[in-house]
């Protein structure tokens, strides 16, 4: 194997090495918090706590591993505030806020938990309660961490806030994944980079016996 063939080959390796790496990354697990703009789920700009819906608002949490707010799980349904509200009766001196509480799907839960059904609430509240309010009004238990972050509605989940979420963790279902996340939190290489140095060790080997074999021709 000339050294012209090596070269490359030895580029390759170190490409898979790099883009094993890059590949863990994954995104958050958390509860992202919506606004409903007509038809449309809108991400808020303001945390549960400081937003201050108005009577007749929809609002909408959804629990999921997502990477940033533009890639973020939306609500599912398409409950409206008149559906979600039909048997709460306006009342003098409180307004109604209508919710949608979306736990998620199996393969975002936390390791040994199952997300509740999706459910809708409608939260009768002061005029001036915010969000959080309402929502500790109808689906509490709420959890919270150190910096306010929404950690857990209804109790779901028991633990975990905002925690990163890796790709094999995602895919832990599998026994090879299960092994690669295994070999990661004991702090050992990763299955690319494992492969990646047995790839170049070859190489170094194939190139040292062909640098033996001409030495030995043209002796």
């Amino acid at each position: 194997m000339t050294p012209r063939r090596v070269v490359p080959l030895l580029l390759a390796a170190f490409l898979l090495i790099g883009t094993a790496g890059q590949a863990q990354a994954a995104g958050y697990r958390y509860w992202s918090f919506w606004d409903r703009d007509g038809g449309t789920w809108v991400y808020a700009t303001q945390g549960p706590s400081m937003a201050r819906p108005s009577d007749g608002d929809l609002q909408g949490f959804r629990f999921a591993v997502s990477e940033n707010s533009g890639d973020a799980a939306q609500p599912r349904g398409t409950a409206d505030f008149a559906s979600i509200c039909a048997k709460t009766p306006a009342e003098d001196g409180t307004k109604r806020v209508a919710l949608v509480l979306d736990f998620g799907t199996a393969p975002d839960a936390p390791s040994g938990e199952t997300p509740p059904a999706p459910r809708t609430a409608c939260a009768q509240v002061s005029p001036d309660a915010t969000t959080a309010d309402a929502l500790a009004a109808v689906a509490g238990p709420l959890r919270y961490n150190t910096n306010a972050l929404l950690c857990a509605i209804a109790g779901y989940p028991k633990s975990g806030c905002g925690e990163q979420v890796s790709q094999e963790q995602e895919t832990r279902d599998t026994p090879s994944a299960s092994a690669q996340k295994n070999a990661s939190d004991d702090g050992g290489p990763s299955l690319g980079l494992i492969a990646g140095i047995s790839v170049i060790a070859a190489l170094a080997a194939a190139g040292a016996w062909q640098a033996r074999r001409r030495r030995n021709a043209t002796r």
